[in-house]
């Protein structure tokens, strides 16, 4: 186990888990590509975008460690990551400061971006805010897939293109899915991994209702679909933005065995760094094959 002094730097990066912030650079990478290719394209507001969005993947991060914790889920049997303030890396006390502190953080980026999007924003930046505080409480019941498909896919991908372009098109709409399914891939691992411990704190995920081999199989068509989305893209004569992606598919593949192979257990945890680079790789190839 790792030696972390209490409040420490290091404690707050750990809490942070940074290995996810692929999941917010996804779709504001997908978000600006799209921009670019009809000219929408501006510097500033991609920055503050990226800004929000690691943000408020921290601050999810750090509510889900807090209420989990309180919760009593992050008991001696759990696979994943260790968790802050279970290790006693971070006090409760100083885990809600800091929640506090990044959601305002996350506020203020929030209200630089309303220079370039618009009033109208301020909704869908307390939607987010709510959302962070709502997910863990939601995951519990079954909603964590829906609520990723639209919070890491059509309102991270959508509203950077809105920002630059103050429009939504078919295109936005088929970059928005495609992010959303591969970055439930993660999530997907995630729940496989721990649909044991799950079923004892009463989380009902997907894995826990219908079982470990759907779970298997909705993790390499989550990727799939995701893949198939591209293919839209051909209609604007970006064929190269439907068949990069394409090349992700052989890292989708192997990662799909090797979960497979392990199917149980801490070692799972790598299965979840190698969804985290493929997601990263797809979010790349796509960027790539948009801006040819």
């Amino acid at each position: 186990m790792e030696t972390v002094q209490t409040n420490s730097f290091k404690a707050w990066l750990l809490a942070a888990r940074p290995k996810t912030l692929t999941a917010a650079a996804v779709p504001v990478m997908t978000g600006c590509s799209l921009a670019y290719i009809y000219g929408h394209f501006q510097t500033i507001p991609a920055i503050l975008c990226f800004l929000f969005a690691f943000l408020m993947q921290i601050d999810s991060n750090l509510i889900n460690d807090l209420l989990d914790f309180l919760k009593g889920s992050d008991r001696e049997d759990r696979l994943g990551p260790e968790r802050a303030c279970a290790q006693g890396w971070i006090t409760v006390k100083a885990m809600k400061t800091g929640i506090v502190t990044v959601t305002g953080l996350a506020a203020i980026i929030g209200l630089c971006l309303l220079r370039y999007g618009g009033w109208e924003l301020i909704l869908v930046g307390v939607a987010c805010i709510v959302s962070a505080f709502l997910y863990t409480i939601l995951a519990y019941r079954g909603w964590g897939d829906l609520l990723v498909l639209v919070f890491f896919g059509f309102v991270p991908v959508g509203c950077t293109y809105y920002v630059m372009a103050h429009d939504w098109n078919t295109a936005v709409t088929m970059g928005s899915l495609a992010c959303g399914l591969v970055i439930d891939t993660l999530l997907m691992v995630n729940n496989f991994r721990d649909r044991q411990q799950d079923v004892v704190s009463g989380k009902r995920t997907l894995v826990v209702r219908f079982g470990a081999r759907t779970g298997l199989i909705l993790y390499f068509i989550l990727g799939l679909l995701a893949c198939w989305c591209c293919f839209y893209f051909v209609m604007l004569g970006k064929v190269y933005a439907a068949l990069l992606p394409q090349l992700y598919l052989f890292f989708h593949i192997l990662t799909t065995v090797r979960m497979a192979r392990i199917y149980q257990g801490k070692e799972l945890n790598r299965i979840l760094g190698e969804t985290s680079r493929n997601m990263f790789v797809f979010a790349l190839l796509l960027t790539i094959g948009l801006a040819l």
